[in-house]
């Protein structure tokens, strides 16, 4: 019987030297004339286990990490085709505890099946979802996904279903699907994830979103950054085209759904969906100002759905296992699972599914491992760079849009960053001030004079002139930015800022200045 032997082909697998290894296994496998093959999976998100080798036993499948081209000979002398004992073997894969503990509904095939194979999709219930919603009024497929609860997983929360049932309604002689893969913030990959170990997920989500609005056409918007996704997306495409689930009948139905790939050019600002609307038709990134609405008037002035990746590719599991399924996960009006990118000065950093509800302090100190460096932890940014930080006394908050929101946090698009207390939170504040000015896409004045002179503000502070004076103004240029500016890159980076100032004032404490005849 071929023995199946598992080596990750997800970037950061790549990035720490997976490719090295499949190399070198590869070559043993030749040298000893074993039967067995290479399969190139996904990543499991377990990034400090990277590059994980699996091997499929009798038992189930056995893990080894993190390997090196150079740990591969001894694997295979320790009888590695058989799971055999090695110090780098770590057991089932199933039974390690950061897997173990995690409820994976959306990244429920990512890290086990060969990406680029179908058969490998339809063995874990792929297109099971896309099969009943070719079956289903359209209105019933927008009632499932409103009643499941789903969120947008982008990072503004709003409700899946009322944006399609907005689009269903709305007039018009082409409808579309936008899929925003442009996965700007920094600690966030979940979207890559997706897309390089379970591309067909995503596929199928917008797929159901297209026969549910009566959109016929739809785009994955990536950047262009990521281009092992934009080269897996391109095949899944192709692969999904040739086989008739793309194209002017999805499976033989009266549907027609056809999927393009674009890239980005590297603009933070294209995350926001009016800008990448834009960018998407060949103009300017730059925000639109609504109304009118993308629902109502989007790409090309038609009727679009602009979902996130992890958004759509949460719809097939809850096409095929029901609303009540779904949203049976989670808490409050935060229902199912959520992918937490956990990342920074972090032992245990990656990706960790879970229905809402878990405490900010239970994922940084029981799942992630608590800092890397083994110093306290000082600050935890939620919600990529314009996030929030929040200090170990905010640390019982639970994992929910609205318990973050009464915080002053945002969960954005999960992901979060650990600093230690070496951290200099005035820095940081001076950081998001940078960030925005550089990404800024200039149309409106708060976010495009107010992120510069937030810079400015900050470097006063930092150099002890009139101290009390500069962090009343920084303050007022954050609510001038907050209330003023046309998207949330303005809008949000008062975020980061105010909760430095207010939770670390330490850090924002006058210091002599220094005089230059010194």
């Amino acid at each position: 019987m071929t023995v199946r032997i598992f080596i990750p082909r997800d970037a950061a697998a790549l990035a720490l030297g997976a490719e090295k290894v499949a190399k070198a296994v590869a070559g043993e496998i030749e040298a000893r004339g074993l039967d067995a093959v290479i399969v190139r999976n996904g990543s499991r998100g377990m990034f400090w286990l990277e590059p994980l080798v699996e091997v499929e036993t009798e038992r189930g499948r056995v893990a080894y990490g993190p390997v090196k081209a150079a740990d591969v000979a001894g694997l295979f002398d320790a009888g590695l085709v058989d799971g055999g004992n090695h110090p780098l073997c770590l057991g089932l894969t199933e039974e390690i505890e950061f897997l173990r503990q995690q409820t994976r509904l959306t990244f429920a095939r990512c890290g086990i099946i060969d990406p680029l194979s179908l058969d490998d999709y339809r063995l874990y219930r792929g297109f099971v979802g896309l099969e009943k919603a070719i079956s289903m009024p359209r209105a019933e497929i927008v009632a499932q996904v409103t009643e499941s609860g789903l969120r947008g997983r982008g990072g503004a929360g709003f409700p899946t279903g009322i944006k399609w049932k907005t689009v269903m309604d709305a007039a018009g002689p082409q409808k579309y699907i936008v899929c925003n893969a442009d996965e700007g913030d920094s600690a966030t990959f979940a979207d890559r994830m997706i897309m390089e170990g379970d591309p067909f997920v995503l596929i199928e989500g917008m797929a159901i979103a297209g026969i549910a609005t009566g959109a016929t056409k739809g785009y994955v918007y990536l950047r262009s950054e990521y281009p092992h996704a934009i080269a897996t997306m391109t095949q899944a495409v192709e692969i999904a085209r040739k086989a008739g689930i793309l194209g002017p009948s999805i499976m033989g139905s009266a549907h027609a759904f056809d999927i393009e790939i674009r890239s980005g050019a590297g603009a933070y600002v294209c995350g926001e969906e009016t800008s990448l609307l834009n960018s998407l038709e060949g103009k300017r990134g730059i925000v639109r100002a609504k109304p009118p609405l993308p629902a109502l008037q989007g790409f090309l002035g038609r009727p679009t759905v602009v979902n996130n990746v992890i958004s759509l590719a949460s719809v097939p599991v809850i096409m095929d296992q029901g609303a009540d399924y779904y949203k049976n996960f989670g808490m409050g009006r935060s229902r199912g699972t959520i992918p937490i990118q956990i990342a920074g000065n972090v032992k245990h950093g990656g990706l960790f599914e879970t229905a809402f509800g878990l405490t900010l302090g239970e994922i940084v100190g029981r799942i992630g491992g608590g800092t890397a460096t083994g110093r306290p932890v000082k600050a935890v940014q939620v919600g990529g760079p314009l996030g929030a930080y929040f200090p170990p006394a905010l640390f019982d908050t639970p994992f929910d849009y609205e318990a973050f929101a009464a915080k002053d946090g945002l969960i954005g698009h999960a992901g979060i960053t650990v600093f230690d207390d070496s951290a200099d939170m005035l820095k940081q504040a001076r950081f998001a001030m940078e960030f925005c000015a550089i990404e800024s896409c200039g149309k409106c004045t708060p976010c495009r004079i107010g992120s510069t002179r937030g810079v400015e503000t900050a470097d006063k502070i930092a150099q002890g002139i009139e101290p009390e004076k500069n962090k009343a103004l920084l303050a007022d240029l954050c609510n001038t930015m907050k209330f003023g500016s046309l998207c949330a890159l303005g809008g949000f980076t008062p975020y980061p800022v105010m909760s430095a100032m207010n939770h670390f004032p330490e850090d924002f404490a006058p210091t002599p200045l220094i005089e230059a005849a010194e």
